[in-house]
């Protein structure tokens, strides 16, 4: 396939209802099954259960994700799902439904939401994807819903399609790039390549008395092991790491004088045989929240771990 042919594109569908919903998405998903294309639907679980029904035995051609729980980080969805999905059928148009943000996203989790549906037009740009991603007009505020006509080039709704007149995706990125709010009780420690270890073994010692075990205790580990050596390595040798419980969640905050300066740090997938830094990755994968303020001098990664139940 020639350069020039490729075509992306990322629709918002701002739906009414179950039932503007499933015939929209139905509507997208057969359409490009009829043309042979690779489809997947990446929704919260209890849409995920309309759509099934709806799809009927079309349901088996579709990848069917719980957006609940693959995309329960927004960090993760680009390379945990999108990429992960367009890149397994490179020699074909793909389509895919996203459902990043529902009513019952926090106002944590949000910032880190609308910022992924901006990046996608970035991760994206000179690929042959179509990615869908519906908004629920009537359960999502008004402030929600205008920062999607800024992260999306096309509206789609009941009445038609309409080409978004405040598209401008770098302004939310940028936007939500924001001081992080200080917890009200933390325990610190201040680390450099001496005692890195004990940086690990602080936030290891808190998500084991928050009942973290197996491997979610060993991904808290790691997590805090990768941005501790990010700080080491591109954050001037030191960093500071603060831990904390809110809420049913664990907190491990690493802090250093770096800059990130590539919004789209830690959301491409790496080639395991490719050499090069899988920080931002890891940490992507593995949290289940991840919020970032970095400006030049100084950087902030928080990110949740949510505890057992």
């Amino acid at each position: 396939m020639l350069a020039e042919s490729f075509s992306f594109s990322h629709p918002a569908l701002f739906y009414r209802g179950d039932r503007e919903y499933t015939a929209a998405v139905t509507a997208f998903v057969r359409e490009g099954l009829a043309a042979g294309e690779p489809v997947a639907v990446a929704v919260p679980g209890p849409k995920l259960e309309l759509l099934e029904r709806e799809l009927g035995a079309d349901a088996a051609r579709v990848l069917m994700l719980d957006m609940n729980r693959e995309g329960r980080n927004p960090g993760r969805i680009i390379p945990g799902v999108l990429l992960d999905f367009a890149d397994r059928h490179r020699d074909a148009h793909v389509r895919i439904v996203g459902e990043p943000i529902w009513p019952d996203r926090t106002d944590t989790e949000y910032p880190a939401c609308a910022q992924h549906e901006a990046l996608i037009n970035f991760a994206f740009e000179g690929r042959d994807v179509t990615i869908l991603c519906p908004y629920d007009a009537e359960g999502l505020t008004a402030e929600v819903l205008r920062e999607a006509e800024l992260t999306h080039p096309v509206l789609l709704d009941a009445a038609g399609e309409r080409p978004s007149g405040s598209y401008a995706p770098r302004l939310v990125v940028d936007g939500h790039n924001r001081p992080l709010a200080d917890p009200d009780d933390f325990v610190s420690l201040r680390f450099d390549h001496d005692n890195l270890a004990a940086a690990r073994g602080l936030a290891a010692t808190a998500a084991a008395e928050m009942g973290f075990g197996g491997h979610r205790l060993d991904d808290v580990r790691l997590v805090v092991a990768e941005l501790g050596a990010n700080s080491l390595d591109h954050g001037g040798g030191a960093g500071l790491i603060r831990v904390w419980r809110e809420g049913g969640r664990l907190v491990c905050e690493v802090s250093d004088a770096g800059h990130i300066a590539d919004p789209l740090a830690g959301r491409r997938p790496v080639d395991p045989q490719v050499a090069g830094s899988r920080g931002l990755l890891i940490v992507n994968l593995l949290s289940d929240l991840v919020r970032v303020h970095t400006r030049a001098g100084a950087t902030v990664v928080r990110v949740y771990f949510d505890a057992p139940r």
